[in-house]
């Protein structure tokens, strides 16, 4: 059977954490698909980010209620694109960018996640922040496509770009490309790793 919409499920608010838009909110259609991070989890990110979000490009990539994009925007990136394949999810993303006035500011894709990246063009001048949050469960039912995905990421970003990545305790960290070089924060059940471009490495 048909799932109800996010307006007659009576979409939940989330709320922003931090930046000039701290308390407002976020709209969740309830949708266990979406799994947003948990709040004391996106500060948590965001502390280890730190002010290097501030005139970011920021992608987030299995965006689901785009929190992670949205919240890149309160504290001084640039510009935003959400890329989400569940339509009614990317609708409300949509919704939620027009209820903050974000709409020039932003790009909500509603698409396939891996075909996307394979048409991402290497960075600019400007940095990217990018948040790679997808259904846990991929990392095992997708394994190869999400390490290809995390490496187009890391290829394409320009130096000095910020990579995180959210998984949990399932997934080993140290198969993800550049393993080394992740910062990796348990906050139970998630598991984050945060990644930071060399200003010296080649944007190719």
């Amino acid at each position: 059977s048909e799932r109800p919409s996010p307006a007659e499920q009576g979409a939940a608010p989330l709320r922003i954490v931090g930046g000039r838009m701290r308390g407002r909110k976020l709209l969740y259609s309830g949708d266990p698909r979406t799994r947003p991070m948990k709040e004391r989890v996106r500060e948590a990110v965001f502390n280890l980010v730190g002010p290097g979000v501030a005139d970011t490009v920021a992608f987030d990539l299995f965006a689901g209620t785009g929190a992670m994009g949205i919240e890149a925007l309160s504290r001084g990136a640039h510009h935003a694109t959400f890329v989400e394949r569940h339509f009614p999810t990317a609708h409300l993303i949509e919704k939620t960018v027009a209820d903050l006035e974000l709409q020039e500011r932003t790009n909500v894709a509603a698409g396939d996640v891996f075909h996307w990246t394979k048409t991402l063009p290497p960075g600019g001048d400007r940095r990217w922040v990018v948040f790679i949050c997808p259904p846990y469960r991929l990392y095992t039912e997708m394994h190869e496509e999400m390490l290809a995905l995390v490496g187009r990421v890391l290829d394409r970003a320009p130096a000095e770009s910020i990579v995180v990545a959210e998984a949990d305790d399932s997934f080993d960290f140290s198969t993800l490309p550049d393993a080394a070089r992740w910062d990796v924060r348990k906050y139970a059940p998630a598991v984050v790793g945060l990644w930071r471009k060399r200003p010296a490495d080649p944007a190719s």
